[in-house]
């Protein structure tokens, strides 16, 4: 919704809102916020609000870390739970450094360089997110665990499905935030949960995947659960993604449907497709960037690994779903939700829009069951893999100079190298495993 400075403050007091928080991202994805009370609204909105830049990991260093926080006023949301002090509100901001420039760091900023220039080539950049997560309970102390809270399977009903009642609460919630909820169900695994809502301009989904998971969360503590976005929780069952459904439109129009080609694809989807499929080995460690994002891919249960793409086939990286006009879209499979979804967006329509200004041409389809392929099959097709692990995402990430101008040089430079001390640490860890399988033997 489109709002002026006024209507806020207007709505503030008419809604006996006591509390504004004024939200951001860190560059991993994290929600920081700085809570306004009403008195202080006027100034924020004027004004925007100071805060200390070295104190948020990845923004800056301790002599230059006075930042401003610019809320934009249409993202004003009421959060729909009680507080004894009266309503609470939340706005999305932009942070700007203290001569009024966009900070170069705060990945909201980076996604809307590259929107503009999409706007510039034309176009508008649609995406629709199907976000995985996992419910668990908690233990005496309120400490999340890996008991899921239930064993059901994919859509189960209500009385198997015991994590139906706070998925219900997740969704009204959500409405009443403005959502629309498509569709709700418990996913594969015990404990399992995916939600989905309408597809949006690439900007207000980005911000609605930030939103989605800090009203999931609060929602299952009111239950005395704990959702977890975590790619890989539990050895020897599925893990959770979040697949991104893509479309580009011009004047209105869905630009990826051609009724004249095979698949019902325009030459511009297939370019896209091409853009994602270059860049996507290099990209992997922003779409799937915790190390236990690679439990999930390597491990089976039909996460995507393989750069190739089909129509119909549901083992490729980009999967194209009944293609019928302004619906025609692609699904990109890889991508867990642990990831910031601002960088990853940015970096998928970067991708694809290399795509378009090369006419890179788009591999041939792949109909055949990925998974049971032999590795000598993919390889005579020509059919790479995404990297195995962390270390191999890294490796990507420096070889490919496109995704540092797409980031830009600091986020680029702070996100490798947080990165290279993740799994640094994790390779000096001793983890259960090894203890089980060795401890007894030597």
């Amino acid at each position: 919704m489109k709002y002026l400075k006024e209507d806020i403050i207007s709505l503030v007091e008419e809604n006996d809102v006591k509390f504004i928080r004024l939200q951001f991202t860190d560059i991993f994805g994290n929600v920081k916020n700085l809570a306004i009370t009403e008195s202080q609204l006027e100034k924020a909105l004027e004004r925007g609000c100071s805060f200390d830049g070295s104190s948020i990991e990845g923004f800056v260093r301790i002599e230059e870390s006075d930042m401003y926080l610019m809320p934009d006023v249409d993202t004003f949301e009421i959060l729909p739970w009680e507080s004894h002090q009266g309503n609470i509100a939340r706005m999305i901001c932009d942070v700007y450094t203290v001569d009024g420039k966009p900070f170069e760091g705060d990945p909201r900023y980076i996604l809307k360089k590259v929107i503009k220039q999409a706007e510039e080539m034309g176009y508008t950049f649609n995406v629709g997110p199907e976000c995985e997560f996992f419910l668990f309970h908690t233990d005496d102390e309120g400490k999340p665990t890996t008991k899921t809270h239930d064993n059901a399977g994919y859509f189960d009903l209500g009385h198997i499905d015991l994590g139906e009642e706070a998925r219900r609460d997740m969704c009204i919630a959500l409405e009443k935030m403005g959502f629309e909820i498509e569709a709700s169900h418990h996913e594969g695994a015990g404990g399992q949960h995916e939600i989905d809502f309408k597809y949006d301009n690439v900007l207000n989904t980005a911000d609605n995947i930030i939103t989605f998971k800090s009203v999931v969360k609060t929602i299952a503590q009111s239950h005395g659960l704990h959702a977890t976005f975590m790619p890989k929780p539990i050895s020897g069952i599925s893990g959770s993604g979040m697949h991104i459904n893509m479309s580009l439109s011009k004047n209105n129009k869905n630009v990826f449907y051609d009724s004249n080609d095979e698949y019902s694809l325009s030459s511009e989807a297939y370019n896209f497709i091409a853009g994602i499929l270059k860049h996507i080995k290099g990209m992997t460690i922003i779409t799937n960037p915790l190390v236990n994002s690679y439990k999930r891919l390597v491990t089976g249960y039909e996460a995507p690994m393989y750069l190739s793409w089909s129509p119909k086939n549901m083992s490729p990286l980009i999967r194209i779903p009944f293609a019928r006009e302004d619906t025609t879209r692609l699904e990109l499979r890889n991508p867990d939700p642990s990831c910031n979804p601002y960088l990853v967006l940015a970096l998928c329509l970067a991708a694809g829009l290399d795509g378009i200004k090369n006419k890179l041409q788009a591999p041939k389809s792949i109909e055949k069951n990925l998974y049971e392929m032999t590795d000598d099959e993919r390889i005579s097709q020509g059919i790479e893999s995404l990297p195995l692990d962390l270390n191999g995402a890294i490796e990507e990430f420096k070889k490919d100079p496109f995704l540092k101008e797409v980031l830009g040089e600091h986020v680029y430079n702070v996100y490798l190298e947080a990165k290279k001390i993740e799994w640094k640490n994790y390779r000096a860890e001793v983890h259960n495993w090894e203890v089980e399988q060795y401890l007894s033997k030597f």
